[in-house]
């Protein structure tokens, strides 16, 4: 699995009967880095998209995803990468899944994505009931103690809105008036796109 920067690390999860419990955190999560470490624009919750990989090469039928204590802001592109979305740029180039690239994404493909996703059930818990973006969303409110700058904030914040705009137009869903799709760094709306799956508290 990867850590929020990428590097190779061994996270866990639970299985029980043909659910899977997984903790974002053990891929994603804070306490991963050092203060040093700390780098939002450029973290990944990517290594949360490998847990579910695995948990379906398992045999997982239904999926609990818990989110919160992450040290990402990329509204769950990472997650999606693992799971065979992409993101592209307007010149049609591929796209890092990371905060900085939220602000740079036009077009979502979607031809490579694993098709074992349409027969499992997500269930993504969150205990907060943040926007996806605005004064109240993941890049203002938590953005700081993920070591991120007031302008890298407001940077993260116009990447949110480009990407809920970008995710309203392909598949009709308001982000912003979801309570919780802020939670994570955006992993809770991004986990109701491209998971399909349910966000409660």
């Amino acid at each position: 699995m990867s850590d929020p920067l990428g590097r190779e690390i061994t996270a866990d999860y639970r299985i029980k009967a043909e659910s899977a419990f997984i903790e974002m955190a053990k891929a994603s999560g804070l306490a991963l880095l050092k203060k040093s470490e700390l780098n939002v624009m450029k973290a990944t919750s990517f290594g949360t998209g490998q847990l579910i990989i695995d948990a379906l090469d398992q045999g997982c039928k239904k999926i609990y995803l818990f989110i919160g204590g992450s040290a990402t802001n990329d509204g769950g592109m990472g997650i999606a990468t693992a799971l065979g979305y992409q993101f592209l740029d307007k010149e049609n180039k591929l796209l890092e899944p990371a905060g900085e690239s939220l602000i740079k994404v036009s077009r979502i493909e979607t031809n490579k994505v694993d098709r074992r996703l349409d027969q499992i059930s997500f269930c993504t818990i969150c205990d907060v009931t943040n926007p996806f973006y605005g004064l109240q969303g993941a890049a203002y409110i938590y953005g700081a103690q993920k070591g991120a700058s007031e302008n890298e904030i407001i940077f993260l914040n116009q990447g949110l809105c480009n990407f809920a705009e970008i995710i309203k137009n392909r598949y009709e869903i308001d982000l912003q008036k979801v309570n919780g799709s802020g939670a994570a760094g955006g992993v809770g709306g991004g986990a109701l796109v491209f998971l399909n799956g349910e966000l409660i508290s």
